[in-house]
C-alpha cells in the first residue's frame, strides 16, 4: 500500500455543535454541512492542507455506512496532534480551544522528551494534543 492519508473522519454525536466548535471556535475553514439531501449523508469537511481534510460524520452514519452496530466511544482510541512552531503557540491553541468549548484534559507543560504539550477534548471527547516538538517544527 502506498501511504495516501487524505481524509481523517471522526464520529460526532451532534454535527451542528461540532461544526460550531471547529469552524467558529477554532477558526478552521469549511463550507459547512454538505450531503443533507442523502440519508446518512450529512458531513462536514474541513481543509487541513493541500490534500488533507478532516471530516465530521455522525457516529450513526459511520455505523450505517460500515454496516456495523454503534458502539461506545473511547477517547484513548486515537489522538489528533496539532504541531506548533513554539511553546507559546501551544498555549495560544489551548486557550482558543477552551474558549471554543473544549475541555482541557492536561494543561500544557514541558514533556519528558524535551518538548511542550497539552491535551484538550472536543465536544465529542476526541483528544487533541497541542504540541511543540523542537525536532518537528512545521514549515509554515
Amino acid at each position: 500500500m502506498k501511504p495516501r492519508l487524505n481524509v481523517i473522519t471522526i464520529g460526532v454525536d451532534d454535527l451542528e455543535k461540532s461544526l460550531r466548535f471547529y469552524r467558529d471556535g477554532m477558526g478552521l475553514k469549511t463550507d459547512g454541512i454538505v450531503g443533507a439531501e442523502f440519508e446518512h449523508g450529512e458531513v462536514v469537511f474541513i481543509d487541513l492542507g493541500p490534500s488533507l481534510r478532516l471530516a465530521l460524520f455522525p457516529r450513526k452514519s459511520i455505523a450505517h455506512d460500515a454496516g456495523i452496530d454503534i458502539s461506545s466511544a473511547s477517547p484513548t482510541e486515537f489522538t489528533l496532534g496539532h504541531n506548533t512552531a513554539s511553546a507559546a503557540e501551544v498555549d495560544a491553541v489551548m486557550k482558543q480551544a477552551e474558549a471554543a468549548g473544549a475541555r482541557i484534559v492536561k494543561p500544557a507543560q514541558e514533556t519528558f522528551w524535551g518538548g511542550y504539550a497539552g491535551y484538550f477534548a472536543d465536544p465529542d471527547g476526541h483528544l487533541w494534543e497541542a504540541v511543540y516538538n523542537p525536532d518537528l517544527v512545521p514549515d509554515d
